[in-house]
């Protein structure tokens, strides 16, 4: 991580701003550890004819069961082409449903948890034995995360960076799928969250850190800066110092794969310590040292 004097600007947070080696920000690697080994632990549990509502609730209960009270949001599940929102059209259709999961069906567990005040947004990609396709495109992702962190510190517009990550895309042979998600959004800040007694949720999203999210766009909108990083106009300027949840999704004919993981900008003129991927030591990046190895 950056040096001590790196500072980051959370909005909607009490107190000074963060250092890159702030307990803050083990409170957030912490959090997003969590969620992905939740994600490994069910990934290993998933049989043919579980549900994705019961991969869900597997999810729910795992956190749950360790501590986890309030959400980002609800776990989510995809199977089969549902991983790569095929004729997905309007939102509802974003929440698990009882499609099974069958031999060889690729699946995306997403999940939000929040946990001691500190919030993280995960996405996993599998299958339930071989898929040669997700496999390939898990390998493909591996260029848009080293594009994303060298483009962010350039600093460049959040725009442009989503356009060249679509036409990297489009270069791979694959389609652009985090467009189908509601405003077509590559990533959203992520902010710490109030802890409460009672946290709860409206439309599977957790009300504390929806207010947190409001609260962002209207104090970006004075500013001239917005939360949630899209190919549209108000994305149209350079990162804004903070936490970004970033998850490219590939699709390719039915089957979809992508990566979910908090991005850490600073203020910093220093180019290494201006962006950082928050931890290195998750499933995709491990995956894909271990493919460089072999």
């Amino acid at each position: 991580m950056a040096g001590d004097t790196t500072q980051l600007t959370m909005h909607g947070t009490a107190g000074p701003p963060l250092t890159a080696r702030s307990t803050e920000l083990r409170g957030f690697q912490e959090v997003q550890r969590l969620a992905y080994e939740c994600a490994e632990a069910v990934a290993a549990q998933l049989r043919a004819g579980v549900t994705e509502r019961e991969a869900a609730r597997m999810q729910r209960e795992w956190l749950r069961e360790r501590g986890v009270r309030d959400w980002f949001h609800m776990p989510f599940a995809w199977f089969g082409d549902r991983t790569a929102f095929v004729n997905f059209k309007i939102p509802l259709q974003f929440f698990p449903t009882n499609r099974q999961l069958e031999p060889g069906m690729p699946f995306i567990l997403d999940m939000a948890p929040v946990y001691k005040g500190y919030a993280a947004d995960i996405g996993y990609s599998g299958s339930l034995g071989l898929n040669p396709v997700q496999d390939r495109l898990m390998s493909d992702l591996r260029p848009h995360r080293e594009l994303i962190l060298e483009q962010v510190r350039e600093r460049r517009p959040l725009r442009e960076i989503y356009e060249n990550v679509e036409r990297l895309m489009t270069r791979q042979g694959y389609t652009n799928r985090h467009r189908a998600y509601p405003f077509g959004v590559i990533a959203h800040k992520m902010d710490r969250v109030k802890e409460r007694r009672w946290s709860p949720t409206a439309f599977g999203f957790g009300t504390q850190s929806l207010k947190g999210l409001a609260s962002d766009a209207l104090h970006g909108h004075r500013e001239g800066w917005s939360p949630l990083w899209s190919p549209y106009h108000f994305s149209d300027h350079p990162p804004q110092p903070g936490l970004w949840a970033v998850e490219p999704h590939l699709g390719f004919r039915g089957t979809g794969a992508k990566f979910e993981e908090i991005l850490v900008v600073t203020d910093s003129r220093d180019p290494e310590e201006s962006a950082f991927w928050l931890d290195d030591d998750l499933p995709h990046v491990r995956r894909w040292a271990e493919e460089n190895a072999a």
